[in-house]
């Protein structure tokens, strides 16, 4: 089971093992905030609830100065998994200026799209077709991107991502 590392401001920071979370916790340099009651670790001294959440107690500031690599699965969640042209749901990525014009591998110009939207468009810019894109292509900001197992995080981490993202 892996746990979630949130530094003092509620900021997702890491993804850890629970061993690893332990340590933490037992060198007192993290406190416990959502634990799993039915699996405790256990020792010849000590028993605790398995953490699954954890926060660091002296403030570690985020990554900063990092960029976000460029790949398809982040178009994909950049865009939210959601077509740029029919809202519906994205498989693919689909260059806004084709690459046969001149069109490069970049964030501002690779869009999530539906395979149908995708097959249509083919060759042509959206406004060749008259469509709009539902939004400005941009490179993501630095956060979350960096942590690949918040794309589907555990039920127990939801609370204190809304919180670190509301923050």
């Amino acid at each position: 089971m892996k746990t979630l590392v949130l530094n003092a401001g509620y900021e997702p920071m890491s993804v850890v093992s629970y061993r690893r979370a332990v340590v933490l916790v037992l060198a007192g340099k993290a406190s416990v905030l959502a634990a799993d009651d039915d699996a405790p670790v256990r020792s010849v001294h000590v028993s605790m609830p398995q953490p699954s959440v954890i926060i660091l107690r002296r403030y570690v500031r985020p990554p900063s100065g990092r960029s976000v690599a460029l790949s398809r699965r982040g178009v994909l969640r950049r865009d939210g998994f959601a077509c740029a042209y029919c809202a519906g749901h994205a498989t693919t990525v689909d260059h806004v200026l084709p690459r046969s014009r001149g069109g490069g591998n970049t964030w501002r110009n690779l869009v999530a799209c539906c395979r149908r939207c995708n097959n249509i468009k083919g060759n042509r810019t959206p406004e060749e077709m008259g469509w709009v894109l539902g939004f400005v292509p941009d490179v993501p900001r630095v956060g979350r991107w960096w942590l690949r197992d918040l794309d589907n995080p555990a039920e127990s981490w939801r609370p204190f991502l809304e919180y670190g993202s509301a923050a």
